[in-house]
Order: C-alpha cells, then structure tokens, then sequence
C-alpha cells in the first residue's frame, strides 16, 4: 500500500489506482454488501476497513492532486474519495470539494462513512453546524441525511439539543433515508438526555413513520431502561 503515497498524482498513477483496488475486490463480500446497498455505482467488494486503510496512505502524500484525478465509476472509489477528503486539515480546502462530494452520495453507507470521519467538525463547531443546517433544507433524500448524520455524530449536546429537535421539525422531504436519519438522530438524543427528548417527542411534527421508527430504534437500544421502553411502545402512533 506504501506505493500510494505520491508527492503528485497523475493520470496513468490514479488509474493504476483503480487497477490496484480491482486486485482487492472479494466476489464473496461483493454479493453480500450488494445486499445491503443500493448504489449507481459498481460494487468491487472491499471491506471498509481495508478502504479506511487505503485511504490513510493516500493521505499521507499530496491529497490535492489526488482529489484532482479521482472519478467515480465505483462505489468503493467514491466512499475512499471521502474517506481522503474528511483528512483535510484546512475548512477552506475542504469547502473547495465537499458541495461536490455530496451530490456524488446516492447510499446510506457512503454518506454515513463520511459524515462519521468529519473529525474537523469539532475544530470550529459553530461554523459547521450553520453550514450543515442548509443541507437539511434541500430537495435531495442523501443530501438532507448527510446534515442529519453530521449532527448525530457531533452534536448531540447540552449546546445543540435544543437547535436539533427545531432542526428535525422543520425537515419537510419525505424520503426514506431521511426519515431513518432524524430516526436514529432522535434514538441517539434519547439516550443521552432522556427526560428532554421525551417531552420533545411527546410534541413533536416529525410524520408518523419516522416518530413510530424512533420508538423501534430506541426499544432496540441496550442503553435504555425496560420501562422506558414499555412506556414509548404505548406512544406509537396509528
């Protein structure tokens, strides 16, 4: 994997990339994942820890020039473009490609391995959570779960509890894999502040799915009390 990290990357280089992700495809892990994923994109079958490792080397050498030659024909080509971009250290190159990264995500799982490395989230949370909060606002199903994933990650806090459960309540595209973002967004409240995100629930404008969908994940949760849960069921709308 050493052979990845390039002072510059050209053309033939980013292309004897893709040749060497090839040379990892699993036929095996490919049918299952397929299972599992609905993408555009051709499935190679690489495990993510092997792509998170991938792009770790990558990212040890010049990680504009890469950027600059990536293509997307296949899935796992596109999730390892996020996984270099979420090294960048500088806001201002990340802005320079994430708008286009993101219209490039059309699955739960390449949007959520994203959203979950977005460590330079936590250097300037202010800045980020005003920019994120636009996502939630667009007429796109995996443009609004990657705001919905960035917040689940980062910002369920004393500071942002409040914000996310006014957030959640203005979000008005109804589209599966939003709903199962403000579902497990919710689950995720739940468990860290109980009583508040109770009384939010109780009041809450989320549509009847994704409020009975946040019930379910929060029964399924080993962090919650029994009682709690028996008391939720009771909550589930018809």
């Amino acid at each position: 994997m050493e052979k990845l990290i390039k002072e510059k990357w050209t053309k033939q280089e980013y292309q004897e990339y893709i040749d060497y992700l090839k040379s990892w495809s699993d036929e095996n892990y490919k049918n299952f994942h397929s299972k599992l994923t609905t993408t555009k994109y051709e499935i190679l079958g690489i495990s993510v820890p092997v792509q998170r490792k991938i792009a770790n080397i990558i990212a040890k050498g010049d990680i504009s020039s890469f950027l600059k030659q990536t293509e997307s024909n296949y899935y796992e080509e596109v999730m390892i473009k996020g996984f270099v971009l979420a090294k960048l250290k500088s806001k201002e190159e990340l802005l320079n490609y994430l708008d286009d990264y993101v219209s490039l995500i059309d699955n739960w799982a390449i949007c959520d391995g994203f959203c979950n490395s977005l460590k330079i989230v936590e250097k300037d949370k202010k800045f980020w959570f005003s920019y994120f909060t636009n996502y939630l606002k667009r007429n796109h199903e995996f443009q609004v779960r990657v705001g919905l994933i960035v917040f689940l990650n980062f910002y369920v806090s004393d500071e942002y509890l409040e914000k996310l459960f006014m957030l959640v309540d203005q979000i008005t595209l109804d589209k599966y894999y939003v709903n199962m973002g403000m579902a497990w967004l919710l689950c995720e409240c739940f468990t860290k502040y109980r009583s508040i995100t109770l009384d939010y629930l109780l009041k809450s404008k989320v549509n009847t799915f994704t409020f009975n969908k946040t019930i379910s994940k929060i029964k399924d949760s080993y962090r919650v009390a029994k009682e709690d849960k028996d008391y939720l069921n009771t909550l589930k709308r018809k």
